[in-house]
């Protein structure tokens, strides 16, 4: 058994959504002052790696906390996207239920000065052609699958499907199935929240 961890490490240095407040990492006790280790942290939802539910941009959209636990585990399938934008990939091999993931490379610049540009996007054909195969969620390594006014976001989410943003390490996964757990915090009414991916061959 293999196991791929595909949740971009939380630091001080992880990027932040232009116009979002910089996370705070502090170390809140040390073991030579009180005993014992612990840090205190502050970010969004909308942080590192991390699931979109529909409430994030509709209204009466579905909240996480509104899908079973069973929801966040599942097939996956990485599609080679590199290269292409906009995404528009052969969609071989999808099927209903799928968590389908988007290699596109991006996030290899995640700790450069332009990670917030030139960002890949999916058309409207590839998220139209998604929603037809009925699958679970979509994901991609990079910060958005879209830029304003985020239609295929509203797209994706008017079928209860959630985005997983910022993945890493997709490429040893290319082209191949496997187990996924996409597991977010538990966070009360969440329009999203930082998750841990992990994908076993």
């Amino acid at each position: 058994m293999q196991a791929f961890d595909l949740t971009m490490e939380i630091n001080e240095n992880t990027p932040v959504f232009p116009g979002d407040p910089k996370q705070e990492i502090k170390q809140f006790a040390t073991i030579a002052k009180d005993g014992w280790n612990e840090k205190r942290l502050l970010f969004n939802t909308h942080f590192s790696t991390h699931i979109d539910a529909p409430y994030h941009m509709l209204e009466s959209g579905k909240k996480l906390s509104e899908y079973p636990a069973s929801f966040f585990f599942g097939e996956g399938i990485v599609i080679d996207a590199r290269g292409q934008n906009p995404i528009e990939p052969d969609l071989l091999g999808v099927t209903q239920h799928d968590m389908v993931f988007f290699l596109t490379g991006h996030t290899d610049r995640a700790y450069s000065q332009d990670f917030f540009k030139n960002n890949p996007v999916i058309s409207r054909k590839t998220a139209e052609a998604l929603v037809e195969r009925k699958v679970k969620m979509v994901g991609l390594d990079s910060f958005t699958p879209d830029n304003e006014p985020y239609e295929i976001h509203k797209l994706l989410f008017k079928n209860d499907i959630p985005i997983v943003e910022n993945l890493v390490n997709l490429k040893p996964l290319a082209g191949k199935r496997f187990e996924c757990a996409v597991l977010p915090l538990s966070i009360r009414d969440a329009d999203g929240a930082p998750c841990r991916v992990i994908a076993r061959l």
